[in-house]
């Protein structure tokens, strides 16, 4: 049987030690205005091609997502009813909308940038993202902030 799941939670000493430096390596970028990929690197002894390769796709999971909000972008067909089938899919789980921008189709594709407010009595964040990723007409999915 074939498994689509996209996400996964695990604990932190099951991961390699590779991607735990690369999550120390983010977390330093973000605190030192003068440090760099390649001092970041240098100082947790892991390569620039390293921390390049997984930086997108690792991030701590923080337990009060609750009062958050979470940016992401998507790109999706220019049909009619892949917008509203996100939208509602966000409504379903019980999120706040706080922003919405959507470009002007171009080859019919549209990119669309959300900002949801995850609420007390919302429902599981990342199942959310992950049904909106597998809708008709949505191609791609990526978090660009939690805040």
């Amino acid at each position: 049987m074939e498994d689509d799941t996209k996400y996964f939670v695990v604990r932190k000493k099951a991961l390699p030690e590779v991607l735990l430096k690369v999550v120390e390596a983010k977390r330093m970028l973000e605190t030192d205005p003068a440090m760099t990929v390649q001092k970041a690197a240098e100082q947790l002894g892991i390569s620039r091609s390293s921390f390049y390769k997984y930086k997108d796709d690792i991030s701590p999971f923080h337990d009060d997502t609750r009062g958050k909000t979470i940016t992401f972008v998507l790109q999706m067909d220019d049909e009619p009813g892949v917008l509203s089938s996100v939208l509602k899919t966000i409504a379903e789980s019980n999120a706040n909308i706080l922003t919405i921008h959507q470009t002007i189709p171009i080859n019919g594709l549209a990119s669309l940038t959300l900002s949801v407010e995850v609420l007390s009595s919302s429902k599981d964040m990342s199942g959310m993202i992950q049904e909106i990723e597998t809708q008709k007409g949505v191609h791609y999915l990526k978090i660009l902030a939690k805040s």
